[in-house]
């Protein structure tokens, strides 16, 4: 099992690592050709997107990787289960369409929906595909198949853009990147739908699943919450701002945190009768995904002001609060995903659901506080409601595997200490050296010198496991 975790999150990380490039390059060429008030546009109705692919998931996916025996009717039967729900959310935002295009008063935004809402189609096949990738612990399938995808779609809205289609090549984006994933997935993968279903397996994992799924239902909502509201109170470039200073810090964690939470997920159902080996497993998952994220994001924090410049030009450095204030916000995102997944694994979907209620109703408290003082200010509770969910988040863990927050803090916290000390070293350098993208490029350099290096003198067990990894993978390619 400790082999396949470990060939498993190779090839994740290499997938999320090779996918966030592509989409960092595809992002800054973007952010040239498009306006912010393009942005907000397309961000507007993302959430919609999002809101309603949550819906067609039902939580099924987590469901058929969590169930101790998984078989072909399983499958087949959340295949067409999901893809009627896709039928049925995409006929809800075709008639809403209108109707969201008056509330904002952009009419844009009703054919945009009616386009876009194209993806839940291929979102549902993905999330039955992913769930199988996950059980089998295929990942070199996923990697294949999302790097193909990002280069189509990047491409594809690049030229969008250049040619001056405006909102339609970030909607383009999105639409190439889920046909070409789906299609990807099923020429590589062994498993294809059969012409079986059983109302019967669906009930049951919907047992499991429903609360999953009103979970997921109110932390997106939640989440995107602030989205909506920018646009509505303050206006669509203010929000496409906000998307563009979210976006690159958001872009590391949560492509972390996915690969985290598709490898840990079946590892943790697997031992899930064994208590300390799930325990040391998490153990492990926040030592080392804390020793990857934090250098990420509070070395981003140092150099924000030079990124954007370098990178998006001046236009966008109104951003860089938002920028620097998400980096705090999504720095605590692969434990908050750990603790999660260790909970579903155990089969506590009942658990998962009171987190996410608690943490909403501190989220929102926050958010009725923030809205009255402008975005900034709201934002900025946001980072805080984020940093107290730790907490929530952690607390079950302390009973179900005996992993108790502060232990939890005592394994993040030799890499968090040497993440500040690396950013206060590079933002101190990139006072003294002159032109944007030279100080980008030394920053950066140092930043990653310094952090090896003290992980060497100090010697980090993440820094020592990430080599043994990296040795093992480069000696066996």
């Amino acid at each position: 099992m400790k082999d396949k975790v470990v060939n498993g999150l190779f090839w994740k990380l290499l997938e999320n690592g090779g996918a966030q490039g592509i989409q960092f390059v595809v992002a800054v060429i973007l952010a040239r050709l498009l306006t912010p008030e393009e942005y907000g546009t397309v961000g507007i109705i993302t959430i919609f997107i999002i809101i309603a692919n949550v819906i067609v998931q039902n939580g099924f996916s987590t469901a058929l990787v969590q169930k101790f025996e998984a078989d072909e009717k399983d499958f087949s039967s959340v295949f067409y289960f999901g893809l009627a729900a896709a039928l049925v959310m995409y006929g809800v935002l075709f008639l809403c369409a209108p109707l969201i295009a008056q509330f904002y008063g952009d009419p844009i935004l009703c054919p945009l929906v009616r386009v876009l809402g194209i993806v839940l189609f291929p979102g549902s096949v993905i999330s039955v595909q992913t769930a199988y990738v996950s059980r089998k612990m295929e990942f070199k399938a996923l990697f294949k198949a999302t790097m193909g995808a990002v280069i189509i779609s990047g491409a594809g809205s690049i030229w969008m853009a250049v040619e001056g289609m405006g909102v339609w090549a970030m909607a383009g984006q999105q639409i190439l990147y889920y046909f070409a994933l789906m299609g990807g997935l099923f020429l590589d993968l062994t498993w294809k739908p059969r012409l079986v279903f059983s109302i019967r397996r669906i009930r049951s994992m919907f047992r499991f699943g429903w609360k999953l799924l009103c979970a997921a239902l109110i932390d997106t909502l939640f989440s995107n919450l602030y989205g909506l509201i920018m646009g509505k109170i303050y206006n669509q470039a203010v929000l496409g701002i906000y998307n563009r200073g979210e976006q690159f810090p958001k872009l590391i964690a949560t492509n972390l945190g996915a690969a985290i939470q598709s490898v840990l997920l079946p590892a943790f159902a697997k031992e899930q009768d064994d208590v300390n080996q799930v325990r040391n497993m998490a153990r492990k998952a926040i030592q080392v995904s804390s020793y990857t994220v934090l250098p990420m994001l509070i070395g981003m924090m140092a150099v924000a002001d030079t990124m954007v410049l370098a990178l998006l030009g001046e236009r966008w450095l109104v951003c860089v609060p938002f920028l620097r204030i998400m980096c705090v916000a999504y720095c605590f995102y692969p434990i908050h995903i750990t603790n999660l997944q260790a909970i579903n694994a155990m089969g506590r979907s009942d658990i998962f659901l009171k987190l996410e209620v608690m943490k909403k109703v501190v989220g929102i408290a926050g958010l009725l506080i923030g809205v009255q003082f402008g975005a900034i200010v709201m934002v900025s509770i946001k980072a805080f409601v984020d940093f107290v969910c730790i907490f929530i988040n952690a607390w079950p863990n302390r009973k179900i595997l005996n992993y108790s927050i502060g232990s939890q803090w005592k394994d993040m916290f030799p890499s968090l200490c040497l993440s500040i000390a690396m950013g206060l070293i590079v933002y101190g350098l990139g006072q003294f050296i002159p032109g944007a993208w030279l100080r980008l490029a030394v920053q950066m350099a140092a930043g990653a010198a310094v952090y090896v290096a003290l992980s060497f003198v100090f010697h980090i067990e993440s820094f020592t496991y990430l080599v043994d990894i990296v040795k093992k993978r480069t000696g066996r390619i």
